[in-house]
């Protein structure tokens, strides 16, 4: 059997020049957990070009969603820019990765911190009833660096909380949080530095990050992991990993595409 579904294109949205999602549709035998990513590509000269991709899309719905940055020069996403709906792309049949709940110890508040297109798998995780029978509360932190990269708020804020199902656990346990650099917004600031001043929870209103009630989970640039996996440690937080639970997981999988 092939390690890969071909699947068709369903729809492409462009947020910005160097921003987009698409959808797909979904083989039927494929299995993953919120959160997961995959291996997702197209044939280039008879040749899969693959790079990792959060799904966007919970494990309930019956299309794939991913999001991604356009690197003009980039191997894939220069060519995956330009896709269609109709156009093939390449999914993995094997999901895998570390931004699972399961993986993360009991606990009252579950954070989870993003930066840029690391939004992707916590798209899945606020939309999975399991994530609110878990944890009292999830807040979600998206930084960016202008508004118009801020994907999904509109989702997010608008929609979700009307949701047939997941709308009163959404309303009642999910803090929302968006935050830019480059631009003026009611929230501004790099994620490591409204942790780091206390900002983010006096916002909030929430108490200080603290290993014994907090989880968190992470997904965004190299600098930003190795800045909060840093912090956290500090905290005493201490790290889980697919073997192992702990207070927090980061996924490591992405690099520039």
């Amino acid at each position: 059997m092939s390690a890969f579904n071909e699947e068709r294109v369903l729809s492409v949205h462009h947020w910005t020049d160097t921003l987009f999602t698409f959808t797909t549709t979904r083989d039927q035998s494929l299995r993953f957990s919120n959160g997961h990513f995959t291996m997702i590509g197209l044939r280039v000269n008879d040749k899969p070009l693959l790079r990792a991709y959060s799904i966007v899309s919970p494990n309930h719905d019956e299309h794939l969603e991913f999001l991604s940055i356009k690197v003009q020069d980039g191997p894939l996403t220069s060519r995956l820019q330009h896709i269609k709906v109709g156009d093939t792309v390449i999914v993995g049949r094997k999901p895998t990765g570390t931004l699972l709940v399961d993986y993360l110890l009991p606990g009252k508040r579950l954070y989870l911190l993003s930066t840029g297109t690391g939004l992707a798998p916590f798209m899945s995780i606020i939309r999975d009833p399991a994530t609110y029978e878990q944890f009292e509360q999830v807040v979600l932190v998206h930084g960016v660096r202008q508004v118009n990269e801020l994907a999904y708020q509109d989702l997010i804020v608008n929609e979700l909380p009307k949701h047939e199902f997941l709308g009163e656990m959404i309303s009642k346990q999910l803090l929302y949080y968006p935050t830019v650099t480059r631009e003026a917004y009611r929230n501004t600031g790099r994620v490591t530095d409204l942790i780091e001043s206390g900002k983010l929870m006096a916002d909030l209103n929430l108490p200080a990050l603290d290993p014994v009630e907090d989880r968190v989970m992470i997904c965004g640039s190299p600098g930003m992991l190795k800045d909060l996996k840093r912090m956290l440690e500090e905290r005493g937080f201490k790290e889980g990993n697919t073997v192992r639970q702990g207070d927090f997981v980061i996924e490591r999988a992405f690099a520039e595409q």
